[in-house]
């Protein structure tokens, strides 16, 4: 289970994380939702240990992120919004060198590169340098990485930012997978991606929390979009689409734009 209890970031005078809290059980998806600069990657950062908070505490399956940040990491699995590739690695060897980083040793550390290749279905870029994929594949690659060390936590920080239709498709389908067997906190500004893989829904607006609330305890007849609108205001990424077609009928996007390049 992941605490979050008021957590805060300031940077100067200037407050990227006030005060929230929310909590996610085991073996639940939770969508982390919010206008750009409303602090979500922030908060990312904190919960898996890559930036101290100003104030607050976080907890990872009781272990205190800020006095027990090694089992914390032991337990997470992270893919921030830019991928941590070396670009003029291989693969595979980028892979092993992950895995030896997380304390995996010896053959077990190929074992598990090879494990998440094909979980990941990297089987056909395996021995090509990470510099030269395309951006779907460097992200199933991000994924792999987070994965290796088999954590009961994911933590996704946009991970179909920037891709085309066909690997948004691919990446989201992957994630369900993944959704299935661990707890995972996904961080997007992408409604239908939350509607398709969570069960509950975190919505932050100025760094604070507009809304914490199961998926299915939403108000009957109002959407997930209508209660993003109605807590934040603007435009999400994803909502209001035209009138008759679902937000989450990816086989819509593709035909819409089939002329775009896959991975």
């Amino acid at each position: 289970m992941i605490e979050v209890c008021d957590l805060s970031k300031s940077y100067g005078s200037v407050a990227a994380v006030d005060g929230i809290s929310f909590s996610v059980e085991n073996g639940k998806a939770l969508g982390f939702l919010g206008p750009n600069g409303a602090g979500k990657t922030t908060t990312m950062r904190i919960i898996t240990g890559f930036m101290p908070a100003s104030s607050g505490t976080v907890t990872v399956e009781g272990f205190d992120v800020f006095d027990d940040s090694f089992e914390v990491r032991r337990r997470i699995g992270y893919l921030p919004e830019h991928p941590p590739l070396y670009l003029e690695m291989a693969v595979r060897p980028y892979l092993v060198h992950v895995a030896r980083l997380k304390g995996i040793r010896g053959a077990a550390a190929r074992d598990a590169a090879d494990s998440v290749i094909v979980d990941c279905t990297l089987g056909k870029v395996a021995d090509r340098l990470c510099g030269h994929l395309s951006k779907g594949y460097r992200q199933r690659v991000g994924l792999a990485q987070a994965l290796i060390h088999k954590p009961d936590v994911l933590v996704l920080d946009e991970p179909t930012v920037g891709l085309d239709p066909a690997q948004i498709i691919e990446i989201r389908e992957l994630i369900r997978r993944l959704a299935a067997e661990r707890t995972v906190i996904l961080s997007t500004h992408i409604l239908p991606e939350v509607a398709q893989i969570c069960e509950k829904v975190v919505i932050i607006n100025e760094g604070r929390v507009a809304l914490e609330a199961d998926l299915s305890d939403l108000p009957a007849g109002r959407s997930l979009e209508e209660e993003y609108m109605r807590h934040v205001g603007g435009e999400a990424q994803g909502a209001a689409p035209a009138p008759r077609q679902a937000a989450s009928d990816d086989n819509a996007i593709v035909e819409a734009k089939e002329d775009t390049p896959g991975a």
